[in-house]
This record gives structure tokens, C-alpha cells and sequence, in this order.
């Protein structure tokens, strides 16, 4: 196998690396696609790059014939997995596809699990359909995808210049007394990594010892709305990596304890400037949390 390299047409033109090698290597893990653009395997113009890089018009990519190992790897995807997945969706046209994202299923397929929503969308929609943006394993709710590389684009310049709105429901552990904005810096894993980030909290019923509320975000940081609410030591119940494992654990429920983070709504623009406006209804499981949180 020998080393691939590509130069960058207009219709790539504005996409961030990773997107790009994501969508070209769809059966490629994630985290191998993060790993070598780390380690400098991949090469734009024979520099090496991060992975937000924004691509320009005849950019050379150069690429390491150790991605191709896995280009043709066919994942083992259920039809009876395309239409539990498949099913619950809330907007569809030419460009855009939005579902009802159900609890215990990642979006991106990795070393742990195979199989991703993403695969299951592409096992349906074909293989130019991408994510627009991510939900966590146990999130529910309103889930964008893009039916081509254009809409892909113009959600994340959307996001990117902060006009795509996203509301969250959420139990909080402990009760807020106040609406509050929290504007703390997120960044994964190093701080210099740091991102500007904005999420507001609303009140919208007190429980016992909790808070049901709603969030708005106009970002998309990894674990944003985690991050924040911990910040203020009213992380999310039943967060088992920012929240408070002893609280969780005094919790009496007759559910499952996944962390109480549904994806409501989503607001948008698309390519004709049309408002995309969609909302999902809230999980039996999480009513029946707060029912019995009063």
C-alpha cells in the first residue's frame, strides 16, 4: 500500500480535516483518525496540522497507507437495527435529516463500539450522510444529520458562528434558587485547549433535592452542559463521569439510572435560509423520573 494524496476541490473547501478523513474513511475508528493526525501521519501540505484545520482549495493531503487497512471493513449492521433507529424521525428534506435519538447507542462507532448511529443512518441513507454534530451514548433527543457534504458545511459554519440554537432538559442535583448563565471556558483533556462557551439555565420545576430545567447552548463543546452544571456543584443526575456518585447513588428510582440529559429542541437555518425549527418530545423514562423526584 502506498502513501494517498489528495488535493482539495471546491466542494471540500471550508471543511474541517477531520470532518474530511471521517466522511472519506467511514469505517475507520474515530479515535485511529484523531491518533494520526496526532502523530503526524497526515499532512496538509506537507505540514503536519490539528485536526479543526480548515481546508482550502488545492491543499494537498497527504494521507498514510495504514487508513486503508480498515477502508473496507463491512460492519455487521441488523435491519432490525435501521428500523428501531430509523424510526422516530422528526424532519426530513433533500438535505437534512433529524431523529429522535433513543438511549444506549453511540453516534460514532469506535474501539469499544463497533457500531455507531452513523453507520446505521448510512446503512439506510447511503454513504454521503454525515453527523452534523453529536449527542452522548445515553442522550436523547433531536440528533442532525446531513444528506451531503454542502449541508454538512453549512451546519457547522451555523455552529460555528453561533446561529444554530439547541435546548436541553435536565435534573440537576440539588436546587438552583435562580436562572443562571454560565460562561466558564470548556476544554477536553488539556487547557490550552480552551473554548469559549455559553449555557444558559432555566428553572423550570423544583423537585425534591433536584431541579428540572432547561438549557440553552448556541455551541457544541464536548460535555459542555456537564462540565458547566458540575462547575456549579449542580452537576446532572446520574452522570457517571462529572456528576456526584454518592447523591446518584441515594437516589431511589424505579428506572434506570442514565444521566437525565434529553436534547429538546433544535433551531436552525438551511441553505435557503429557511428556519428549520424541531422539537422532541421528553422520554417516558425521564416523566417518570421527575414524578417521582416531587
Amino acid at each position: 500500500m502506498s502513501v494517498k494524496k489528495l488535493i482539495i476541490n471546491d466542494e471540500n473547501e471550508g471543511r474541517r480535516l477531520d470532518n474530511f478523513l471521517l466522511s472519506l474513511y467511514k469505517n475507520v475508528p474515530k479515535t485511529k483518525i484523531y491518533k494520526i493526525i496526532r502523530k503526524g501521519e497526515v499532512r496538509v501540505n506537507s505540514s503536519r496540522t490539528k485536526p479543526h484545520y480548515k481546508l482550502r482549495i488545492d491543499d494537498l493531503v497527504r494521507i498514510p497507507p495504514i487508513i486503508e487497512l480498515n477502508k473496507n471493513i463491512k460492519k455487521n449492521i441488523k435491519n432490525e437495527d435501521v428500523d428501531i433507529h430509523m424510526s422516530d424521525i422528526l424532519y426530513e428534506d433533500q438535505n437534512f435529516l433529524i431523529i429522535n435519538k433513543k438511549r444506549g447507542i453511540v453516534v460514532h462507532g469506535g474501539s469499544k463500539n463497533l457500531i455507531g448511529l452513523i453507520d446505521i443512518a448510512r446503512e439506510r441513507y447511503g454513504d454521503n450522510i454525515d453527523l452534523c454534530h453529536r449527542l452522548d451514548k445515553n442522550t436523547t433527543g433531536c440528533l442532525v444529520f446531513g444528506k451531503n457534504k454542502k449541508a454538512v458545511k453549512h451546519f457547522n459554519e451555523a455552529l460555528f458562528d453561533k446561529k444554530v440554537t439547541k435546548i436541553y432538559q435536565v435534573i440537576l442535583k440539588g436546587n438552583l434558587h435562580k436562572d443562571i448563565n454560565i460562561n466558564t471556558p470548556v476544554y477536553k483533556n488539556k487547557p490550552e485547549n480552551i473554548k469559549e462557551s455559553l449555557s444558559k439555565f432555566k428553572i423550570i420545576k423544583t423537585l425534591r433535592e433536584c431541579t428540572f430545567a432547561e438549557v440553552q447552548i448556541y455551541t457544541g463543546r464536548t460535555h459542555q452542559i456537564r462540565i458547566h452544571s458540575s462547575s456549579i456543584n449542580h452537576p446532572v443526575l446520574f452522570d457517571n463521569r462529572y456528576g456526584d456518585d454518592e447523591f446518584n447513588k441515594s437516589i431511589k428510582t424505579s428506572i434506570s439510572k442514565n444521566i437525565a440529559l434529553h436534547s429538546k429542541s433544535i433551531v436552525f437555518k438551511d441553505l435557503n435560509l429557511n428556519v428549520i425549527e424541531v422539537n422532541s418530545p421528553m422520554p417516558e423514562e425521564f416523566q417518570i423520573l421527575i414524578n417521582e423526584l416531587q
